[in-house]
Formats: C-alpha cells, sequence, structure tokens
C-alpha cells in the first residue's frame, strides 16, 4: 500500500504588535478596519479601551498588546482593528483586535509549522497554536478563543451590551 503526504494549508490575517508578527485565522475574521474613534467604558481592565459601534453592532475592542503582556504602542497611520469572532461557553462574540498593523492574508502550509514552544509552567502560551515558519520569519499563530478567558468575555459582552443601553437611552432622548 502506496503512502500519501498530504500537505494542507491554511489562511490567515497576519498581524504586528512591535516587532512580533502574529496570525490569526481568516475564518474567524471579520473584517479589518481603519482605527476609529472608541467609546471607553469605565471600570473595566486597561486592555479593554471601550466599543465602537459597527453598523449598529456594539463591539468592544481590546488592545491586543496590552491583553498580551506587552507595552502599549503608539498609534500610527498603520494601526487598525481586526474585528474577530471569539467563541466562548458555545456562544459567538465579535470583538475588535487593535494591532499596529495587519499584512496581506497568508497561506501557511502544515509543514511550515512548528508546535508552541515549551517555556516552562511559568508562562501561558495555550493561546499558541503553533509557530508558523515564513522565510526567516516565525508567525505566531494565535487561538484567538483561548487569548480570553470566559469570565474576561463576559466582562467584554457586559461592557459592549452596558454601553449598547446608554447609547439606546441617549437616542429615546434626542
Amino acid at each position: 500500500m502506496e503512502e500519501t503526504n498530504t500537505i494542507s494549508s491554511q489562511q490567515y490575517v497576519p498581524f504586528s504588535l512591535g516587532e512580533e508578527l502574529f496570525g490569526v485565522e481568516v475564518s474567524r475574521t471579520r473584517e479589518i478596519l481603519s482605527l476609529t474613534p472608541v467609546t471607553k467604558v469605565p471600570q473595566t481592565p486597561d486592555y479593554l479601551l471601550g466599543v465602537i459601534n459597527l453598523r449598529g453592532q456594539v463591539v468592544p475592542v481590546v488592545d491586543m498588546r496590552l491583553k498580551l503582556g506587552m507595552v502599549a504602542g503608539a498609534e500610527t497611520e498603520d494601526t487598525c482593528i481586526i474585528v474577530v469572532d471569539v467563541q466562548v461557553d458555545g456562544e459567538m462574540i465579535t470583538v475588535g483586535a487593535m494591532a499596529d498593523a495587519v499584512r496581506e492574508v497568508m497561506d501557511i502550509r502544515s509543514d511550515q509549522i512548528e508546535p508552541p514552544p515549551r517555556l516552562g509552567t511559568r508562562l501561558n502560551t495555550e493561546f499558541i497554536n503553533g509557530m508558523g515558519k515564513i522565510d526567516d520569519q516565525f508567525m505566531i499563530l494565535v487561538n484567538i478563543d483561548r487569548i480570553f478567558n470566559s469570565d474576561e468575555l463576559v466582562l467584554v459582552q457586559e461592557a459592549a451590551q452596558m454601553e449598547g443601553h446608554v447609547a439606546e437611552d441617549e437616542l429615546v432622548e434626542a
């Protein structure tokens, strides 16, 4: 019997945070937005910048640098918001992820992906699906569902709902 080696590929949206390159699956990405004004929501974690109105839907926006324990960066003309669907407890939540820049969609073959690094027990790498090797650079392939724990997503969702009610109240008063 002849053995066949099949090499599959998957598409990723590459985005940068500082000097690091990350990738999120195209299938989880709704759209890429230019940086737009974000409405602050009081008493939320530093990484939760606030919410935006995306065609009538209130979408929480997270600074991915802060969420991943990096230093906040300066906003530039390349800064953007990647709108992604995150699954928590069987429900999809739409979240905006602020990144320094986005590149063109890339196909990454399975033979270009290394397993996540083992960095000991003190560093949480469970949000990393693997390391995509593109030329001489690594792209950290993120599992967007694991970047947030369910408690954080509930907080993000509640903040979005709270802001949505405030916006509705403002419309009624107008």
